[in-house]
């Protein structure tokens, strides 16, 4: 979907931003580029749309050179959700939502109708929010205007540059939430930029984690968590064996509310033994004394893990 080949990012007085750096994002996964301060992950996000150009190697959408691309072209296909929300003031919310789809030339049924779906999908009533300024809305709400008018013209990649640090910890949590149910529903290539491990582990398939330009690491939020590739990756990552010992399996599951078939765990299996079947198998029912008590799936314990570890080596146990 979106490969770098080489890709490196120098500026006249000789920084080097982006040093070298190759991979590739996959359709439909969450694609989280992680690390401190410096370490290049905004502006490689930037190169993907030439709002930042590179300097050295090649940038591919669809086995397509992005230089290629008429500029219009490739970013109306890349919805972009800023910190800074920028919602236009003086637009009602549907105006600022409408704003790529008129350019476009949709028809105003279609853009209405789209409005109408997209504010009902993150949880915003389309007859109460649609002719609201962006004044009359919480930080939460903007926020979630602002994700959906990425994606009001149904593009393929949404880009998303640490769109949830800005807000209070209840309203972050509720719109990852929101993002990973969304992405359940929509499928998109979405490439996420953040400083937080936890937001990492909770939202991505993959984590690609820069520093200095390079990458140190990537690979699943399992991979980096048990595998950590150096010392600056688990100091970053914060894993610890303790998280193993703090695990019990029953305090991660969720009650079984209907008759779902899949593969089955014992309650007293560990961390490890859990992450191996669940890389294999979506869900696992869990047994205990012969009787299934309830069940489990990545994301509850990729949720669990995210709980238990901080940036800076030490876990939260």
């Amino acid at each position: 979907m979106i490969s770098f080949e080489n890709v490196s990012k120098k500026y006249q007085e000789g920084t080097s931003a982006v040093d070298s750096i190759s991979f590739t994002v996959h359709q439909g996964e969450v694609f989280v580029l992680i690390g401190p301060s410096g370490s290049g992950k905004t502006t490689t996000l930037k190169m993907m749309n030439r709002l930042i150009p590179l300097t050295e190697g090649t940038i591919y959408i669809d086995g397509k050179k992005i230089s290629d691309y008429n500029i219009h072209e490739l970013r109306w296909n890349m919805g972009y959700v800023l910190q800074q929300i920028a919602l236009f003031p003086h637009m009602t919310i549907e105006e600022n939502i409408a704003i790529v789809p008129e350019l476009k030339q949709w028809n105003k049924d279609k853009i209405h109708h789209r409005v109408t779906e997209l504010l009902s999908m993150v949880g915003l009533d389309p007859d109460i929010y649609r002719m609201r300024k962006p004044s009359e809305l919480s930080g939460g709400e903007q926020q979630r205007v602002g994700v959906i008018r990425a994606l009001a013209a149904d593009p393929d990649i949404i880009l998303m540059d640490e769109p949830f640090s800005a807000l209070d910890p209840i309203s972050r949590e509720k719109l990852q939430e929101d993002l990973i149910h969304l992405q359940k529903a929509i499928k998109k290539t979405i490439v996420f930029v953040t400083h937080d491990m936890n937001e990492a582990m909770k939202l991505a398939d993959r984590i690609c984690l820069m520093d200095h330009g390079k990458i140190i690491q990537l690979g699943t939020p399992q991979e980096l968590i048990q595998h950590p590739k150096n010392e600056f990756v688990e100091n970053f990552v914060g894993a610890s064996a303790n998280l193993d010992s703090a695990f019990h399996l029953e305090e991660v599951m969720s009650p079984i509310q209907d008759n779902r078939q899949c593969p089955t765990i014992l309650v007293s299996a560990t961390l490890d033994e859990v992450l191996a079947r669940l890389a294999v198998q979506e869900e696992l029912l869990v047994e205990k004394d012969g009787n299934m008590i309830g069940y489990v799936n990545r994301q509850m314990i990729i949720g669990h893990l995210s709980k238990h570890v901080r940036v800076g080596g030490k876990a939260n146990v």
